[in-house]
């Protein structure tokens, strides 16, 4: 995956729809458009064990957000409030906004 257009952008809502955390929501972190892959807030939490360093002299373990597949994540409009697929318009300005394919309203502000 190289640099693909995706159909999320960092601080979308959206729902994990596969998955140990399947059915929960949560707000887009961290966007990876190079590896298809996306960091949802509080959502696919990892314990990393991590040697003491200048930032950490204790060390110990630390929980963090990993990664999930974009793939695995569905965007939800703020409009209708459930889990959509988008598609992409032009307005009359030229510029491309994302649309609900549901409600048919814009999901981006």
């Amino acid at each position: 995956m190289a640099n693909v257009k995706l159909h999320v952008k960092k601080d979308d809502m959206v729902k994990i729809i596969a998955g140990k955390e399947r059915g929960k929501t949560g707000k887009v972190l961290r966007v990876f458009p190079a590896k298809g892959r996306v960091v949802v807030e509080s959502l696919n939490v990892v314990k990393r064990h991590t040697r003491p360093s200048q930032a950490n002299p204790e060390g110990g373990v630390v929980e963090k957000e990993a990664a999930l597949s974009i793939s695995n994540v569905m965007l939800v409009c703020g409009s209708c409030n459930q889990p959509t697929r988008t598609g992409v318009r032009k307005l009359e300005d030229g510029s491309k906004t994302r649309y609900c394919k549901k409600c048919n309203a814009s999901v981006d502000k």
